[in-house]
């Protein structure tokens, strides 16, 4: 296929990067991520600190996919979200189920009382430590992953020309000390790096169209030439590689 032509197609990709919730179907078979083959299980350790008589947060909870198949009682369940296509989401599904769902940013201040919750959760959602301890109860526990500075590196810099991350910084060793300096106990944590394979450039798009803080700027037009040069690489070996960056932390108040 000439260049016009996958220019065309990669122009369909980013007109159509526009994620409900957080899930890559549209991709599904066109990239493989080692983010299910983890050290921990993120949902296992949630699960192990989860009762009927706690009072739970999962703070940029998506589109509630994940709070909703933990199956805790909706009465003692909570949820934020600041993403206004989520929010608009989740007040559809979550606030008919009897949640305490609230637009949010987790990066600033929570709107619930002091000392409301015996856990709050957070899968790769921004958070304020100091916000975080405020809403719990002592003795409560906060779980965390997180994406760290690292992650997709390589192929941002492949699609960004002077890429800077927009987390620089952030990694297990920092956050850690954070926490520390909160008052919390650490009582887990963990942090790794994992493959991520791309099978076409297309996908590759309509990826960075999506996580677009990783990828600042990002647009075919202005990047055509970089993603020639991605397809050379995926012509030449097969596919377009890179690392996920993760790290958790269980921490008590």
């Amino acid at each position: 296929m000439d260049r016009n032509e996958l220019k065309k197609k990669w122009l369909a990709e980013e007109k159509a990067a526009v994620m409900l919730g957080w899930e890559f179907s549209h991709i599904d078979g066109r990239f493989m991520t080692a983010d299910d083959d983890l050290p921990w299980d993120y949902r296992e350790i949630v699960i192990s600190h989860l009762d009927s008589g706690k009072r739970l947060l999962d703070m940029e909870t998506g589109g509630g996919e994940f709070l909703r198949s933990l199956g805790h009682p909706y009465d003692m369940t909570a949820a934020t979200e600041a993403y206004p296509p989520n929010v608009k989401l989740c007040r559809k599904e979550l606030l008919p189920l009897g949640i305490d769902f609230r637009e949010a940013s987790s990066g600033g201040a929570l709107p619930y009382l002091d000392s409301s919750f015996d856990i709050v959760i957070n899968r790769h959602g921004s958070y304020d430590v100091s916000e975080v301890r405020r809403v719990l109860k002592d003795g409560g526990i906060f779980v965390t992953q997180q994406v760290g500075c690292e992650n997709d590196r390589e192929l941002s810099e492949l699609l960004c020309e002077n890429f800077v991350p927009a987390f620089e910084g952030f990694r297990l060793e920092r956050e850690l000390g954070r926490f520390k300096a909160a008052g919390f106990e650490i009582t887990d944590s963990g942090e790794c790096f994992k493959p991520i394979e791309f099978y076409d450039v297309g996908a590759l798009v309509w990826f960075a169209r999506v996580i677009e803080w990783e990828f600042p700027g990002f647009s075919v037009e202005r990047d055509f030439s970089r993603l020639c040069t991605a397809q050379d690489i995926l012509d030449r070996e097969g596919k377009i590689s890179g690392h996920i960056h993760r790290f958790m932390i269980t921490a008590r108040k």
